[in-house]
Order: structure tokens, then sequence, then C-alpha cells
């Protein structure tokens, strides 16, 4: 494949990533830290909202498969979604004056609207990935440019909120980061659906039942471990900025250091694509878990003052994020059995419920479980539960996983698929 469609094809993962991550890790902090809504209450309102967005992932994702053979048929939805998501990004960050209860219920609205839309464009955009190709080798490929396009996202979204809050103050700083997004958004999406080189479709037939789909032994094992490693990732993606406020005592390094995180993944994404290639994908990844569990642990006993050490952590566990972005979708799109290459959006539907289901269990569990502790944000009282969270149970959960995908390695191979239908 040439580098120009894949160049057009990554394009779009930019404006999806900068959409994630406020959402995912600032909204939290903003709603909880900024605007004062009580840590058990409002976690309770993430779980729920993101509960809502997990179980209607398999529903868009048949969707897509639906409307793949329509005229224009993912472009169109790809479209719809992108002006909901654009629309709902910058309410949520322009929150009007309410009590509190309407404050709870202008956030559960917005993030139930903002996880839609993202969730039918992201469905739409990894379909359309997995299908520009079936060699085995170039879908590595495909995902390494998709994912480094949604790190440059990430860097931008990790570092510009940071500097417009510290200008114009948290409300209208983010408001303007909204505005941003929508721009960035509109020129990928136009890009990516004009200059990006068609999916290889398969012959047009009824959809499989979504039990079928996960028959197959190794899908599911996979599908397990993904599970685990996202809740390992979700975990410290939720308290990140709670870590650096108040165990680091260092909230002006926020910017810093997820800037310092975020490139490594960017860095080595080449260099995770090479591995898999001379050692397969399961094992590159296993690797990727362990560096990330050795990381992981050393951020457990940080404390107050430990900037440089938390950059280093940050490092390693970058290093390892690259890993975990790259090769597992590419495993998914490898296993996907011959005759199920229709059903490849309602996969990836299901796929992306699962990282969701990691999402919303971090924020369900974490923050209530962190209030029940005693810690308040903005107070360090605490801090040794909040590094024990953030850093220790992730690490365990990397090391079992790393157990589990090395004795299911061996089942990963690649399905045979047929000559596909232009």
């Amino acid at each position: 494949m040439k580098t120009t469609g894949l160049l057009a094809y990554a394009a779009l993962g930019w404006p999806l990533a900068m959409a994630a991550l406020p959402v995912y890790v600032t909204a939290p902090q903003f709603y909880g830290a900024e605007l004062g809504l009580n840590l058990a209450s409002l976690g309770l309102v993430l779980l729920l909202a993101r509960l809502v967005d997990t179980v209607q992932d398999p529903w868009l994702g048949r969707l897509v498969d639906a409307w793949q053979h329509k005229p224009a048929g993912w472009r169109r939805l790809m479209l719809l979604g992108g002006a909901m998501l654009a629309a709902s990004l910058f309410a949520l960050f322009t929150p009007p004056q309410l009590a509190s209860w309407g404050l709870h219920a202008w956030l559960a609205v917005c993030l139930v609207v903002v996880y839609t839309a993202h969730s039918l464009v992201n469905i739409c955009y990894l379909a359309w990935g997995a299908r520009l190709t079936d060699d085995v080798d170039a879908r590595s490929r495909v995902t390494a440019w998709r994912e480094a396009a949604g790190l440059a996202g990430v860097l931008l979204a990790s570092v510009l909120p940071v500097w417009l809050v510290q200008q114009y103050g948290a409300r209208q700083g983010y408001s303007f980061y909204a505005l941003v997004f929508a721009v960035v958004l509109l020129l990928a999406l136009a890009y990516t659906l004009r200059c990006t080189p068609q999916p290889l479709l398969p012959p047009k037939r009824a959809g499989a039942d979504w039990r079928l789909l996960l028959q197959p032994p190794a899908i599911r094992r996979l599908m397990l471990v993904y599970l685990i490693n996202s809740l390992a990732v979700a975990l410290p993606a939720t308290l990140v900025l709670f870590y650096i406020a108040d165990v680091l005592q260092a909230p002006a390094a926020a910017g810093g250091l997820l800037l310092v995180y975020f490139l490594a993944g960017a860095l080595t994404l080449p260099c995770w694509v090479l591995l898999a290639d001379r050692i397969g994908k399961a094992r590159a990844w296993l690797v990727g878990m362990v560096l990330g569990s050795c990381a992981f642990f050393w951020a457990a006993s940080l404390g107050s003052g430990d900037v440089w050490q938390f950059g280093v952590v940050c490092l390693l566990s970058g290093m390892a994020l690259g890993a975990d972005l790259a090769l597992p979708p590419a495993l998914l799109a490898d296993l996907i059995p011959s005759g199920q290459r229709q059903d490849t959006g309602l996969y990836f539907g299901i796929w992306a419920m699962l990282g969701k289901l990691a999402l919303a269990l971090a924020a369900g569990l974490a923050l209530p479980l962190l209030h029940g502790l005693g810690y308040v944000p903005g107070s360090p009282a605490a801090a040794g539960a909040l590094a024990m969270i953030y850093a220790g149970v992730p690490c365990v959960l990397k090391l079992f996983n790393g157990l589990l995908l090395l004795g299911w390695s061996p089942a990963f191979r690649p399905q045979p698929l047929p000559e596909p239908t232009p």
C-alpha cells in the first residue's frame, strides 16, 4: 500500500485521539477539582455513561456492517458522527452555571452523546483500516500509521489544554480547546474521506449472530487479554492528573510528563512493528506488557518531588504504550475467519466495547474507592492509597495478563482469507 494512502487514512486518527484524552482524563479532573462535584457521585455518573457507551458499541458495529455496501455508506456515517462529536465535546467543556444535580445531568448527557459520536466514527474507521489490505504484515503498518497519528493528536491534547488553561483559566481554556478540535476534525475528516483508498469489501450477505463471531477460541482469548490490558491502562489514565498533583505534588509538570509519555509511544511505534515482523505480534505485545509492568512497579513507590523519576516512568511506560496501540487491533484483523469478513464492523464494535468497559470499570471503581479511603482532590493526606491504585494495581494486572498471553500466543495465528471483492 502506498505511503500517500496510509497518510490519508491515518489523518483521522489525530482528531479522534484529541477527543479521547480530554474526555477520559481531563473531564473527571475538571468536573471534580474545578467544578466541585463529589468524587463518589462523579464516579457513578462516569460509570453509568460509559456503560451506556459500552453496551451500544456492538449495535453500532452492526450498523456499520449494514451500511458498508450502501453508496458512500461509511462516509455518510462518519460525517454524521463527526458533526455530533464536535458539538457535544464543546458542550461538555462549556457547562452553564447549574446546581449540583443539574451539572451531573449535563455531564451525563454530554458524555453519552460524545461517546456515541466518537464510537460511530471510530468503528467505521477501524473497520475501514482492517479492510484496506489482506496482507498480514501490512496490517501492522496500517495500524501503526493510524496510531502514530493518534499519538500526535494525544501529544497536542496533552499540551494545548494545559497551556490554554494557564493562559485563560479552566472554563475558557477548555472551551477554546474544543473549538480547535472542531477545526482539526473537519479538516482531517475531509482529507481521509477524500484520499483514502477504497476498502476491500466482501460480497454482500446477511451478517452473522454476534455469538457465532465469538465461537473461535482464539478470538475469545484475545478479547479477554485485551480487556484485562485495557483495564491496566485505564486505571492510570483516569488517575494520572490526581497522581501528579497530590502524590508528586507537581501539578505544573503535568503537561511535560504527559508529553514524554505520548512522545515515547509515538517514536517507538516503528520499533514494535519491526519486532512483530521478527518474533510475531503476540510475543512483541508480551514484551510491551513486561516493560509496562516494570515501569509501574517503580511508580508505586514515588512521592512528593519525585518528578524526574516519574519522567523516567513516563518514558518506559510510553514505550510500552506503542505495543498496546499497534499490535492488538492487527492481531484481531488476523484472526477474523474468512467467512466472517462482512462482519468486520461488529468485530470492532465488540472490541471497542471491551476497551470502554475497562474505562467504565476504572472510573466507576477507582474514584469511589479513593473516596472511601479518605482521598480528597488537592490534599496529599491519602497519597499512598492513590499511588497504589494508580500504579500498583495496573502492575499486577499487566503481569497476570502477560502470563495469559504467553500461554495462548500459539493460538493467535492469522486466518487465511479468500480473494477480496473490489
